[in-house]
């Protein structure tokens, strides 16, 4: 019988489960892994990562906009890699052979890709680098790395007197995207987390649950994927750690819209392939979010 492209991780064996999970974790406590690493895509390409450590944070915010709300506590189990900026034109071009930006610009953060399309981006990514596996961030691991501790409007406080010194918006951004890197990081080391293009995310839009949740990956189904972060074009208040925007669909492709990668140390090897599934649905085993294809 044929297998499906696809194979839910409820249907591999108990064994491999246990196995790959055995591994995952022994790869994944925050003292036994490097605070950032470099890797190489390819075509003299590199894309470069910070460590997030695992914690609990409150995420949205209670003096918000109605769809920040109820602040929900939410803990994260285990640490992941960040991408320190934005996927790049450069980066994009070295794993996928093409250039859809609008702004063009080797440094440039690669725009105009949708949802889908970055999941394009993603299993060609799975497939071209060994030991880790890259995927979209959660919408709470989104916020967690943004506000990096922080409990303020923006991770570096509240206010945006000081906010043209760490991101490009539509008091600064000249209606353009900027190269990605020249304002200052956040806390946690990570640069652009505020403006220059927003930030697909993996989960489906949806109200916050409230109260306390683990690990949590956004509902099953929906209309609108979650995109965070603000971009060149949008005012200062949509820059804040908190703000969500969720109004398009998985094929909405625009020139202030991109993405930035996490990667989880995984060993590799063997029959089964890591993959990005292209439904955020398909997101279990171990709350890895792993789902496996047979070759």
């Amino acid at each position: 019988m044929k297998l499906p492209r696809f194979l839910s991780a409820a249907l591999i064996s108990g064994a491999l489960v246990a196995a790959f999970s055995s591994a995952a974790q022994a790869q994944t406590t925050t003292n036994s892994l490097s605070k950032s690493i470099t890797l190489e895509l390819g075509n003299g390409a590199k894309m470069e990562f910070v460590l997030i450590p695992a914690g609990t944070f409150m995420m949205g915010a209670e003096d918000s906009k109605a769809d920040e709300k109820p602040a929900t506590k939410v803990t994260i189990t285990r640490p992941f890699y960040f991408g320190k900026y934005e996927v790049t034109q450069e980066q994009w071009q070295a794993v996928m052979g093409s250039n859809p930006s609008y702004y063009k610009g080797t440094n440039l953060p690669v725009e105009q890709v949708s949802w889908n399309a970055a999941q394009g981006f993603l299993t060609n990514l799975n497939e071209r680098v060994s030991g880790y596996r890259f995927r979209l961030p959660s919408e709470a691991e989104w916020e967690y790395a943004c506000r990096a501790g922080t409990t303020t409007q923006y991770s570096f406080g509240d206010g945006d007197s000081a906010l043209p010194e760490y991101g490009w918006f539509t008091g600064n951004g000249e209606r353009k995207t900027h190269p990605v890197g020249e304002k200052k990081p956040n806390p946690w080391g990570l640069y652009d987390i505020h403006g220059n293009v927003w930030e697909w995310c993996q989960d489906w839009y949806a109200p916050y649950p409230g109260g306390e949740v683990t690990d949590p990956t956004g509902p099953a189904t929906g209309t609108a994927i979650v995109m965070r972060g603000g971009s060149w074009s949008h005012g200062s208040r949509d820059l804040w750690s908190s703000f969500r925007f969720g109004r398009f669909n998985r094929d909405f492709p625009f020139r202030s819209v991109g993405f930035r990668v996490v990667a989880v140390p995984f060993p590799g090897g063997g029959a089964v392939v890591l993959a990005q599934s292209l439904e955020p649905t398909q997101r279990t085993l171990d709350r890895l979010g792993l789902v496996f294809w047979v070759v």
